[in-house]
């Protein structure tokens, strides 16, 4: 039987997971992950792209992935450097037919995907490639990707009305051994190029742990153990504690969970339980995640640069790195958005409502270059999603898909209203605070 590559990526799940699966039919399959080193490279901040969080995260992901696949008679195949050298290699040495894996969107993922094609295509090796990212797929649009509306209710609209989500995919029953090949450990934190560990804070909202296992547990708790979907609505823009929301981006953000299986639990609660306004509003969350994701798709580079997918060559920021500083270190003496920093900072995590404060913040109050901000929270953020995080301060900036251009939370405001007797400031700050 013909050997088969399986890349994991931001896949790192068995359930679900499209591309393994085909590739599992496809013959004996060879599941590898690589640790690309440029993910733990400086940006042009200084700034690990990945930081510690998320790189905790990841790790207990990877980790995770090798228990199920050996609960299955498989084996994880784990290397370090650059990934489309190590899975061409690879596939020469194995003699392999085919590389699968699940298709990625951005720029920086693309670059690496056509490398490596152009690698395996004089060995005579096909790469598949095969879209898993999304709640709707990507064929199944009603709209050819250039036409995208610009405005997601409109978007939403279109959709919901013409498209229906796929059924998930079961992980497969059994899998082949893997032989004649070191399996390769999993990386240190000092192998990654870290000098420190993650300390977990003890006033963070939630402990994190990567991994299919841990993300299915989350979901059946957030659905059916404590039934906090019903009210999902009315408490998802908290600030402290575990259950105002989902805490499920971790986990979709590495693809230890699919959207799709979000989706079904959501519609099975629904059937079996209640369908309100709060069952529905973590399936519109989903559908803002696809729009930001076909967004990505449409715009490509624009998306990451000062002037956004709006082309908007017009709008000036400032490159001034002690006042951006100040805002990083929580330090600008407004104490919700340093109340927010903290918590960034320290645990890896931040609300939404939080991130949409402090977002604004950096971007109109202290007209910083967004795109600053953004490589800022690609590294500090646990659950860093590339199309999502670029796409949300696009928005924020108002270079993005915001039809309100003007759009500028009002800080005070916003304190006043979601944190009222200052407890969430309290907590970050302790009790001296300046107002």
């Amino acid at each position: 039987m013909q050997n088969i590559i399986f890349w994991f990526r931001n896949d790192l799940r068995l359930h679900d997971n499209e591309a393994f699966l085909e590739a599992s039919k496809a013959g004996n399959v060879v599941p590898v992950y690589v640790f690309d080193t440029r993910y733990f490279e400086k940006n042009f901040l200084g700034l690990k792209r990945t930081g510690l969080f998320r790189t905790k995260f990841l790790l207990e992901a990877v980790e995770d992935l090798r228990k199920n696949l050996r609960d299955k008679g498989s084996e994880l195949i784990i290397r370090i450097g650059h990934a489309e050298e190590i899975i061409a290699q690879m596939a020469e040495e194995l003699e392999a037919s085919a590389v699968f894996a699940s298709k990625e969107v951005t720029q920086d993922e693309t670059t690496i995907e056509a490398l490596l094609s152009k690698t395996l295509k004089p060995l005579n090796i096909d790469i598949d490639l095969i879209w898993s990212a999304t709640l709707f797929h990507a064929r199944d649009l009603p709209f050819q990707i250039n036409f995208l509306p610009k405005v997601f209710t409109d978007f939403r609209k279109k959709i919901e009305q013409a498209t229906k989500v796929r059924k998930t995919f079961d992980a497969p029953a059994q899998l082949p051994k893997v032989e004649g090949i070191d399996q390769g450990h999993i990386p240190t934190y000092q192998d990654l190029g870290f000098e420190t560990e993650p300390v977990l804070d003890e006033r963070s909202a939630f402990n994190f742990k990567g991994g299919e296992t841990e993300g299915l547990k989350r979901l059946n708790e957030f659905i059916w153990q404590k039934g906090l979907l019903k009210t999902y609505k009315e408490t998802r823009n908290g600030l402290i504690g575990e259950d105002y929301s989902s805490k499920i981006s971790p986990w979709l953000s590495l693809g230890c969970i699919s959207p799709r299986q979000v989706y079904e639990q959501v519609k099975k609660y629904e059937s079996e339980v209640v369908a309100n306004e709060s069952t529905y509003w973590l399936i519109f969350e989903l559908i803002w995640r696809d729009y930001f994701y076909f967004s990505a798709l449409k715009h490509g580079t624009r998306m990451f640069k000062a002037s956004g997918i709006k082309n908007d060559l017009m709008r000036q920021w400032s490159r001034n790195k002690s006042t951006f500083e100040t805002w990083v270190k929580g330090e600008t003496g407004v104490p919700f958005i340093d109340a927010n920093m903290r918590e960034l900072q320290l645990t890896g995590y931040l609300s939404n409502r939080g991130r949409q404060n402090v977002a604004s913040y950096l971007a109109k109050d202290l007209g910083i270059d967004w795109t600053w901000g953004a490589a800022y929270f690609e590294s500090a953020l646990i659950d860093y999603d590339v199309c999502i995080n670029w796409g949300n301060w696009n928005y924020i900036a108002g270079v993005g898909n915001d039809p309100q251009e003007g759009r500028k939370f009002d800080t005070q405001q916003q304190a006043d209203f979601y944190d009222p007797e200052q407890e969430y400031i309290k907590l970050w700050l302790g009790e001296n605070i300046h107002s």
